[in-house]
């Protein structure tokens, strides 16, 4: 059984390479039988942790009446599917969004804000420190729209462009490094599970 799996996982992953040679029936197989899976799961996964999971078990279990009121918001967003009755869905809507604002505000703050605002108040006893403090003021520099830049405010923006460019770069170099290490791992897989060519 163990080999059966992997000739199949083997086989979808050269209908997803062919793609590389062009759009082919092989390619939207694997693309349909995966969207086909992930959708399967994702409404078992929903049904069982959420629905029953939060729902139904605490009900009929703890006697747990009141989440029938997040229930009903639950299904006042299903009445999008009927024109007659959809505004409804906007008081459910409404309240999901507020929420989500909420803890957004609060998460950014504490999360990204407040710690990066203590990772840059740092002594200037080290080279490294004195570059960090260094970029943000001028990064930030170049957001300042304010006034004109003339003078050393032109100065401190363009040093603040390098800055900026170099953590695109950091981030970009990381998301390609992330996409070749997943294709590393599937040649992994043919080579080594499939095809038994490379011991490792």
């Amino acid at each position: 059984m163990e080999v059966l799996g992997v000739w199949i996982a083997a086989g979808l992953t050269l209908c997803i390479f062919s793609f590389l040679y062009r759009d082919n029936p092989f390619y939207k197989f694997a693309e349909h039988l995966y969207v086909g899976f992930s959708a399967g799961y994702w409404l078992v996964y929903t049904w069982e942790y959420t629905i029953k999971g939060m729902l139904i078990d605490p009900i009929r279990l703890q006697h747990a009446y009141s989440v029938l009121i997040p229930g009903f918001f639950g299904v006042l967003m299903l009445s999008r599917w009927f024109p007659r009755i959809a505004w409804l869905s906007r008081i459910s809507i409404s309240f999901t969004v507020g929420i989500g604002a909420g803890l957004a505000l609060t998460g950014q703050i504490h999360g990204f804000i407040l710690p990066q605002l203590k990772a840059t108040l740092l002594p200037l006893t080290s080279i490294n420190n004195f570059l960090i403090v260094f970029g943000v003021i001028t990064t930030l520099f170049y957001f300042f729209f304010s006034r004109e830049r003339k003078g050393l405010t032109r100065v401190f923006a363009r040093i603040g462009i390098v800055y900026i460019m170099v953590a695109f770069g950091a981030a970009f170099g990381y998301t390609v490094m992330a996409r070749i290490s997943l294709l590393i791992g599937r040649f992994l897989f043919l080579f080594r599970d499939w095809l038994h060519i490379i011991k490792v």
